[in-house]
Protein backbone atom coordinates (compact mmCIF):
# COMPACT_ATOMS: atom_id res chain seq x y z
CA UNK A 1 0.00 0.00 0.00
CA UNK A 2 1.35 3.42 -1.13
CA UNK A 3 1.60 6.07 1.52
CA UNK A 4 0.96 9.87 0.72
CA UNK A 5 3.82 12.27 1.14
CA UNK A 6 2.74 14.78 3.78
CA UNK A 7 5.02 17.42 2.25
CA UNK A 8 3.32 17.27 -1.20
CA UNK A 9 1.50 20.53 -2.34
CA UNK A 10 -2.28 20.33 -2.72
CA UNK A 11 -3.86 21.58 -5.97
CA UNK A 12 -6.75 24.12 -5.38
CA UNK A 13 -10.16 22.90 -6.36
CA UNK A 14 -12.01 24.40 -9.38
CA UNK A 15 -14.59 26.44 -7.36
CA UNK A 16 -11.83 28.02 -5.34
CA UNK A 17 -9.98 29.00 -8.51
CA UNK A 18 -13.16 30.69 -9.89
CA UNK A 19 -13.63 32.71 -6.70
CA UNK A 20 -10.05 33.91 -6.78
CA UNK A 21 -10.38 34.92 -10.43
CA UNK A 22 -13.59 36.89 -9.77
CA UNK A 23 -11.96 38.71 -6.85
CA UNK A 24 -9.05 39.68 -9.06
CA UNK A 25 -11.34 40.95 -11.83
CA UNK A 26 -13.38 42.96 -9.32
CA UNK A 27 -10.24 44.55 -7.89
CA UNK A 28 -8.95 45.48 -11.36
CA UNK A 29 -12.22 46.95 -12.66
CA UNK A 30 -12.93 48.65 -9.34
CA UNK A 31 -9.58 50.33 -9.55
CA UNK A 32 -10.36 51.49 -13.09
CA UNK A 33 -13.69 53.00 -12.04
CA UNK A 34 -12.14 54.68 -9.00
CA UNK A 35 -9.45 56.24 -11.16
CA UNK A 36 -12.06 57.37 -13.74
CA UNK A 37 -14.21 58.89 -10.98
CA UNK A 38 -11.32 60.93 -9.60
CA UNK A 39 -10.33 62.03 -13.09
CA UNK A 40 -13.90 63.17 -13.88
CA UNK A 41 -14.21 64.95 -10.57
CA UNK A 42 -10.97 66.77 -11.14
CA UNK A 43 -12.04 67.77 -14.64
CA UNK A 44 -15.42 69.03 -13.43
CA UNK A 45 -13.78 70.99 -10.64
CA UNK A 46 -11.43 72.52 -13.19
CA UNK A 47 -14.22 73.63 -15.51
CA UNK A 48 -16.36 74.83 -12.60
CA UNK A 49 -13.62 77.11 -11.39
CA UNK A 50 -12.38 78.10 -14.85
CA UNK A 51 -13.12 81.79 -15.54
CA UNK A 52 -15.75 82.43 -18.22
CA UNK A 53 -15.09 85.01 -20.93
CA UNK A 54 -17.32 88.10 -20.84
CA UNK A 55 -20.16 88.05 -23.39
CA UNK A 56 -20.36 91.00 -25.77
CA UNK A 57 -23.81 92.66 -25.81
CA UNK A 58 -25.40 95.94 -26.79
CA UNK A 59 -27.22 97.94 -24.15
CA UNK A 60 -30.10 100.41 -24.04
CA UNK A 61 -31.25 102.64 -21.20
CA UNK A 62 -34.93 102.31 -20.37
CA UNK A 63 -36.69 105.65 -20.72
CA UNK A 64 -40.07 107.10 -19.97
CA UNK A 65 -42.26 108.37 -22.78
CA UNK A 66 -45.81 109.63 -23.18
CA UNK A 67 -47.85 107.26 -25.30
CA UNK A 68 -51.41 107.60 -26.43
CA UNK A 69 -53.18 104.28 -26.75
CA UNK A 70 -53.46 103.76 -30.48
CA UNK A 71 -55.10 101.06 -32.54
CA UNK A 72 -54.40 99.83 -36.04
CA UNK A 73 -56.84 98.54 -38.62
CA UNK A 74 -57.13 97.99 -42.33
CA UNK A 75 -59.94 99.19 -44.53
CA UNK A 76 -61.20 99.93 -48.02
CA UNK A 77 -62.10 103.21 -49.64
CA UNK A 78 -65.68 103.50 -50.87
CA UNK A 79 -67.19 106.26 -53.00
CA UNK A 80 -69.94 108.26 -51.33
CA UNK A 81 -71.85 107.85 -54.60
CA UNK A 82 -70.63 105.37 -57.15
CA UNK A 83 -72.46 103.50 -59.89
CA UNK A 84 -72.45 102.26 -63.45
CA UNK A 85 -74.69 104.65 -65.37
CA UNK A 86 -77.33 102.63 -67.22
CA UNK A 87 -80.38 103.21 -69.41
CA UNK A 88 -83.99 102.56 -68.47
CA UNK A 89 -85.08 102.17 -72.10
CA UNK A 90 -83.55 100.19 -74.94
CA UNK A 91 -82.32 101.73 -78.18
CA UNK A 92 -79.44 102.42 -80.53
CA UNK A 93 -76.71 104.82 -79.34
CA UNK A 94 -76.91 107.94 -81.52
CA UNK A 95 -74.36 110.16 -79.71
CA UNK A 96 -71.86 110.01 -76.84
CA UNK A 97 -70.55 112.89 -74.71
CA UNK A 98 -68.26 110.99 -72.35
CA UNK A 99 -64.90 112.54 -71.46
CA UNK A 100 -63.12 109.56 -69.98
CA UNK A 101 -61.53 110.27 -66.60
CA UNK A 102 -62.95 113.81 -66.42
CA UNK A 103 -65.25 115.23 -63.73
CA UNK A 104 -68.86 115.99 -64.68
CA UNK A 105 -71.74 117.80 -63.03
CA UNK A 106 -75.07 116.26 -62.20
CA UNK A 107 -77.44 116.48 -65.18
CA UNK A 108 -74.73 116.47 -67.86
CA UNK A 109 -75.81 114.51 -70.96
CA UNK A 110 -73.61 111.45 -71.38
CA UNK A 111 -75.36 109.55 -74.17
CA UNK A 112 -78.34 109.92 -76.47
CA UNK A 113 -80.29 107.00 -77.87
CA UNK A 114 -82.26 107.09 -81.11
CA UNK A 115 -85.68 108.67 -80.47
CA UNK A 116 -86.97 109.20 -84.03
CA UNK A 117 -89.85 106.76 -83.65
CA UNK A 118 -90.76 108.02 -80.19
CA UNK A 119 -90.84 111.64 -81.41
CA UNK A 120 -93.20 110.69 -84.22
CA UNK A 121 -95.49 108.94 -81.77
CA UNK A 122 -95.29 112.01 -79.53
CA UNK A 123 -96.54 114.29 -82.32
CA UNK A 124 -99.47 111.97 -82.93
CA UNK A 125 -100.36 111.89 -79.27
CA UNK A 126 -100.05 115.67 -78.95
CA UNK A 127 -102.47 116.10 -81.86
CA UNK A 128 -104.94 113.70 -80.28
CA UNK A 129 -104.61 115.47 -76.95
CA UNK A 130 -105.21 118.85 -78.59
CA UNK A 131 -108.37 117.58 -80.29
CA UNK A 132 -109.57 115.98 -77.04
CA UNK A 133 -109.06 119.29 -75.21
CA UNK A 134 -111.11 121.20 -77.82
CA UNK A 135 -113.93 118.65 -77.62
CA UNK A 136 -113.84 118.81 -73.82
CA UNK A 137 -114.25 122.58 -73.83
CA UNK A 138 -117.08 122.39 -76.42
CA UNK A 139 -119.04 119.76 -74.54
CA UNK A 140 -118.61 121.62 -71.28
CA UNK A 141 -120.13 124.74 -72.93
CA UNK A 142 -123.05 122.67 -74.25
CA UNK A 143 -123.55 121.14 -70.82
CA UNK A 144 -123.82 124.61 -69.29
CA UNK A 145 -126.55 125.41 -71.84
CA UNK A 146 -128.36 122.16 -70.99
CA UNK A 147 -127.97 120.94 -74.57
CA UNK A 148 -126.06 117.77 -73.56
CA UNK A 149 -125.99 115.79 -70.38
CA UNK A 150 -123.38 116.40 -67.70
CA UNK A 151 -122.25 112.77 -68.00
CA UNK A 152 -121.32 113.25 -71.66
CA UNK A 153 -119.33 116.39 -70.77
CA UNK A 154 -117.45 114.52 -68.04
CA UNK A 155 -116.72 111.68 -70.46
CA UNK A 156 -115.11 114.14 -72.90
CA UNK A 157 -113.06 115.59 -70.05
CA UNK A 158 -111.82 112.12 -69.16
CA UNK A 159 -110.78 111.45 -72.76
CA UNK A 160 -108.85 114.74 -72.83
CA UNK A 161 -107.07 113.92 -69.55
CA UNK A 162 -106.17 110.44 -70.83
CA UNK A 163 -104.73 111.88 -74.03
CA UNK A 164 -102.66 114.39 -72.07
CA UNK A 165 -101.35 111.59 -69.81
CA UNK A 166 -100.30 109.59 -72.87
CA UNK A 167 -98.38 112.63 -74.12
CA UNK A 168 -96.56 112.93 -70.78
CA UNK A 169 -95.73 109.21 -70.76
CA UNK A 170 -94.25 109.50 -74.26
CA UNK A 171 -92.19 112.50 -73.23
CA UNK A 172 -90.91 110.53 -70.22
CA UNK A 173 -89.91 107.67 -72.55
CA UNK A 174 -87.98 110.09 -74.75
CA UNK A 175 -86.33 111.58 -71.67
CA UNK A 176 -85.21 108.09 -70.61
CA UNK A 177 -83.28 107.82 -73.85
CA UNK A 178 -81.25 110.88 -72.89
CA UNK A 179 -78.78 109.49 -70.32
CA UNK A 180 -77.54 112.10 -67.85
CA UNK A 181 -75.10 112.04 -64.94
CA UNK A 182 -77.13 111.41 -61.76
CA UNK A 183 -74.61 113.22 -59.50
CA UNK A 184 -71.30 115.08 -59.55
CA UNK A 185 -68.39 112.72 -60.05
CA UNK A 186 -65.56 111.45 -62.22
CA UNK A 187 -66.23 109.37 -65.31
CA UNK A 188 -64.57 106.04 -65.94
CA UNK A 189 -63.97 104.19 -69.19
CA UNK A 190 -67.03 104.03 -71.45
CA UNK A 191 -68.47 100.60 -72.14
CA UNK A 192 -70.56 101.33 -75.27
CA UNK A 193 -69.97 102.52 -78.82
CA UNK A 194 -71.89 104.56 -81.36
CA UNK A 195 -74.49 102.49 -83.17
CA UNK A 196 -74.60 99.85 -80.46
CA UNK A 197 -77.98 98.63 -79.33
CA UNK A 198 -78.53 98.89 -75.59
CA UNK A 199 -80.96 96.85 -73.57
CA UNK A 200 -82.51 98.34 -70.43
CA UNK A 201 -79.98 98.05 -67.60
CA UNK A 202 -76.85 97.83 -69.77
CA UNK A 203 -73.91 99.73 -68.25
CA UNK A 204 -72.70 102.77 -70.20
CA UNK A 205 -69.93 104.24 -68.05
CA UNK A 206 -68.75 104.21 -64.42
CA UNK A 207 -69.33 107.36 -62.37
CA UNK A 208 -67.67 107.83 -58.98
CA UNK A 209 -68.01 110.74 -56.54
CA UNK A 210 -64.47 111.05 -55.11
CA UNK A 211 -64.57 114.16 -52.90
CA UNK A 212 -65.16 113.45 -50.08
CA UNK A 213 -64.66 109.71 -49.87
CA UNK A 214 -65.64 107.02 -47.36
CA UNK A 215 -63.22 104.64 -45.64
CA UNK A 216 -64.84 101.46 -44.30
CA UNK A 217 -63.08 99.23 -41.76
CA UNK A 218 -63.96 96.74 -39.03
CA UNK A 219 -62.95 96.47 -35.38
CA UNK A 220 -63.35 93.70 -32.79
CA UNK A 221 -66.22 93.92 -30.37
CA UNK A 222 -63.80 94.79 -27.53
CA UNK A 223 -63.46 98.24 -29.13
CA UNK A 224 -67.16 99.07 -28.90
CA UNK A 225 -67.47 102.43 -27.16
CA UNK A 226 -63.87 103.42 -27.85
CA UNK A 227 -64.57 104.66 -31.39
CA UNK A 228 -67.35 107.23 -31.65
CA UNK A 229 -68.56 109.52 -34.45
CA UNK A 230 -66.24 112.50 -34.71
CA UNK A 231 -63.10 110.58 -33.68
CA UNK A 232 -60.03 111.44 -35.74
CA UNK A 233 -58.35 108.77 -37.87
CA UNK A 234 -55.19 108.61 -39.97
CA UNK A 235 -54.92 106.62 -43.18
CA UNK A 236 -52.01 105.64 -45.40
CA UNK A 237 -52.02 103.82 -48.73
CA UNK A 238 -49.25 101.73 -50.25
CA UNK A 239 -49.49 103.62 -53.54
CA UNK A 240 -48.54 106.91 -51.83
CA UNK A 241 -45.78 106.12 -49.31
CA UNK A 242 -45.06 108.82 -46.78
CA UNK A 243 -48.41 110.57 -47.16
CA UNK A 244 -50.90 110.57 -44.30
CA UNK A 245 -54.57 111.39 -44.91
CA UNK A 246 -56.69 112.55 -42.00
CA UNK A 247 -60.40 112.18 -41.53
CA UNK A 248 -63.02 111.53 -38.91
CA UNK A 249 -65.44 108.77 -38.06
CA UNK A 250 -68.84 109.55 -39.54
CA UNK A 251 -70.80 106.41 -38.64
CA UNK A 252 -70.52 103.31 -36.45
CA UNK A 253 -72.57 100.22 -37.24
CA UNK A 254 -74.85 99.52 -34.26
CA UNK A 255 -74.88 95.76 -34.90
CA UNK A 256 -71.99 93.36 -34.29
CA UNK A 257 -71.58 90.62 -36.87
CA UNK A 258 -72.32 87.35 -35.01
CA UNK A 259 -70.08 85.40 -37.39
CA UNK A 260 -66.89 87.45 -36.93
CA UNK A 261 -67.68 89.38 -33.70
CA UNK A 262 -66.61 92.55 -35.48
CA UNK A 263 -68.48 95.78 -36.11
CA UNK A 264 -68.18 98.15 -39.05
CA UNK A 265 -66.93 101.73 -38.85
CA UNK A 266 -67.09 104.35 -41.60
CA UNK A 267 -64.88 107.44 -41.77
CA UNK A 268 -65.01 110.39 -44.15
CA UNK A 269 -61.89 111.92 -45.68
CA UNK A 270 -61.36 114.96 -47.90
CA UNK A 271 -60.09 113.99 -51.35
CA UNK A 272 -59.81 117.18 -53.35
CA UNK A 273 -56.90 115.93 -55.47
CA UNK A 274 -58.53 112.55 -56.13
CA UNK A 275 -55.51 110.69 -54.71
CA UNK A 276 -57.75 108.20 -52.92
CA UNK A 277 -59.75 105.86 -55.11
CA UNK A 278 -62.66 103.55 -54.31
CA UNK A 279 -61.54 99.98 -53.72
CA UNK A 280 -58.02 100.94 -52.57
CA UNK A 281 -56.55 99.28 -49.48
CA UNK A 282 -55.68 101.50 -46.53
CA UNK A 283 -53.81 101.23 -43.23
CA UNK A 284 -55.69 103.05 -40.47
CA UNK A 285 -54.51 104.39 -37.14
CA UNK A 286 -56.51 106.12 -34.44
CA UNK A 287 -56.17 107.04 -30.79
CA UNK A 288 -58.36 105.46 -28.14
CA UNK A 289 -57.39 107.30 -24.95
CA UNK A 290 -55.43 110.06 -23.25
CA UNK A 291 -51.64 110.30 -23.09
CA UNK A 292 -49.99 108.22 -20.37
CA UNK A 293 -46.40 107.69 -19.24
CA UNK A 294 -44.78 104.34 -19.97
CA UNK A 295 -41.31 102.83 -19.70
CA UNK A 296 -40.11 101.70 -23.12
CA UNK A 297 -37.29 99.45 -24.33
CA UNK A 298 -36.52 97.87 -27.72
CA UNK A 299 -38.43 94.69 -28.44
CA UNK A 300 -35.08 92.90 -28.89
CA UNK A 301 -34.43 93.40 -25.17
CA UNK A 302 -37.37 91.18 -24.21
CA UNK A 303 -36.91 87.45 -23.84
CA UNK A 304 -40.38 86.13 -24.69
CA UNK A 305 -41.09 82.85 -22.88
CA UNK A 306 -44.21 80.77 -22.24
CA UNK A 307 -43.70 81.16 -18.50
CA UNK A 308 -43.20 84.93 -18.63
CA UNK A 309 -41.30 87.68 -20.39
CA UNK A 310 -37.94 88.78 -18.99
CA UNK A 311 -35.11 91.23 -19.52
CA UNK A 312 -31.43 91.09 -18.58
CA UNK A 313 -30.62 94.13 -16.46
CA UNK A 314 -26.98 95.26 -16.62
CA UNK A 315 -25.41 96.11 -13.23
CA UNK A 316 -21.94 97.17 -12.13
CA UNK A 317 -20.50 95.18 -9.20
CA UNK A 318 -17.16 94.80 -7.43
CA UNK A 319 -15.08 91.80 -8.44
CA UNK A 320 -14.62 89.05 -5.85
CA UNK A 321 -11.19 88.30 -4.45
CA UNK A 322 -9.19 85.79 -6.43
CA UNK A 323 -10.91 86.29 -9.77
CA UNK A 324 -8.63 85.50 -12.68
CA UNK A 325 -8.83 85.87 -16.43
CA UNK A 326 -8.44 83.08 -19.00
CA UNK A 327 -4.64 83.24 -18.72
CA UNK A 328 -4.78 83.00 -14.93
CA UNK A 329 -3.93 86.62 -14.26
CA UNK A 330 -5.69 88.22 -11.27
CA UNK A 331 -8.53 90.68 -11.96
CA UNK A 332 -9.44 93.66 -9.80
CA UNK A 333 -11.86 96.57 -9.90
CA UNK A 334 -15.46 96.46 -11.06
CA UNK A 335 -17.25 94.47 -13.73
CA UNK A 336 -20.59 94.44 -15.53
CA UNK A 337 -22.96 91.54 -14.96
CA UNK A 338 -26.52 90.78 -16.06
CA UNK A 339 -29.39 89.59 -13.94
CA UNK A 340 -32.58 88.22 -15.35
CA UNK A 341 -35.75 90.01 -14.27
CA UNK A 342 -39.32 89.11 -15.17
CA UNK A 343 -41.41 91.99 -16.49
CA UNK A 344 -44.95 92.68 -17.63
CA UNK A 345 -45.09 94.05 -21.17
CA UNK A 346 -47.76 96.18 -22.79
CA UNK A 347 -48.42 97.78 -26.15
CA UNK A 348 -45.86 97.97 -28.93
CA UNK A 349 -45.04 100.85 -31.21
CA UNK A 350 -42.71 100.13 -34.07
CA UNK A 351 -39.53 98.58 -32.63
CA UNK A 352 -40.34 99.69 -29.07
CA UNK A 353 -42.40 97.96 -26.40
CA UNK A 354 -43.88 99.31 -23.19
CA UNK A 355 -42.89 97.66 -19.91
CA UNK A 356 -45.83 97.97 -17.54
CA UNK A 357 -44.14 96.46 -14.49
CA UNK A 358 -40.67 95.30 -13.48
CA UNK A 359 -38.41 98.01 -14.91
CA UNK A 360 -37.65 101.61 -14.00
CA UNK A 361 -36.47 104.50 -16.20
CA UNK A 362 -32.68 104.75 -16.30
CA UNK A 363 -31.96 101.03 -15.88
CA UNK A 364 -29.77 99.49 -18.57
CA UNK A 365 -30.83 96.33 -20.35
CA UNK A 366 -29.10 94.05 -22.84
CA UNK A 367 -30.61 94.27 -26.32
CA UNK A 368 -28.65 91.58 -28.17
CA UNK A 369 -27.01 88.26 -27.33
CA UNK A 370 -29.74 87.19 -24.90
CA UNK A 371 -29.40 83.50 -25.78
CA UNK A 372 -25.85 83.33 -24.39
CA UNK A 373 -26.65 85.12 -21.13
CA UNK A 374 -27.41 83.71 -17.70
CA UNK A 375 -27.76 85.16 -14.23
CA UNK A 376 -24.61 86.92 -12.97
CA UNK A 377 -22.83 86.42 -16.30
CA UNK A 378 -20.15 89.00 -17.01
CA UNK A 379 -20.68 91.17 -20.09
CA UNK A 380 -18.89 93.84 -22.07
CA UNK A 381 -20.71 96.57 -23.96
CA UNK A 382 -20.18 96.83 -27.71
CA UNK A 383 -22.60 99.29 -29.31
CA UNK A 384 -20.98 99.48 -32.72
CA UNK A 385 -23.98 97.69 -34.25
CA UNK A 386 -27.21 98.64 -32.54
CA UNK A 387 -30.65 97.12 -33.28
CA UNK A 388 -33.26 99.44 -34.76
CA UNK A 389 -35.23 101.30 -32.08
CA UNK A 390 -37.69 103.51 -33.98
CA UNK A 391 -41.25 104.16 -32.89
CA UNK A 392 -42.29 104.46 -36.54
CA UNK A 393 -39.84 102.39 -38.59
CA UNK A 394 -39.75 102.85 -42.33
CA UNK A 395 -37.90 99.83 -43.73
CA UNK A 396 -36.48 100.06 -47.21
CA UNK A 397 -38.68 98.51 -49.89
CA UNK A 398 -36.36 96.13 -51.71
Amino acid sequence: MTRKDPTARKTPSTPKRMILMLIAVAVIFGGVFVVKHFMSKGMNDFFDTMPQPAAAVTDWTAKEEEWIDAQQAVGTFVAINGTDVTTEAGGVVRSLSIDVGKPVKAGTVLAQLNTANELAVLKSLEASAKLAAVQRDRWQALARDKLVSQAEAEERATVAATSLAQVEAQRALIAQKTIRAPFDGVLGIRKVNLGQYLNPGDAIVSLQALDPIYLDFTLPEQRVGQVLPGAKIRATVDALPGQVFEGEVSAVEPQIDPATRNFKVQATLANGEYNLRPGAFAHIGFDTGDARKVVVVPQTAISFNPYGNAVYVIQEVQRAEGEKDMQGKPLTGKKLIVRQRFVTTGATRGDLIAVVEGLKPGERVATTGLLKLRNDAEVVINNKVQPVTEAQPTPENR
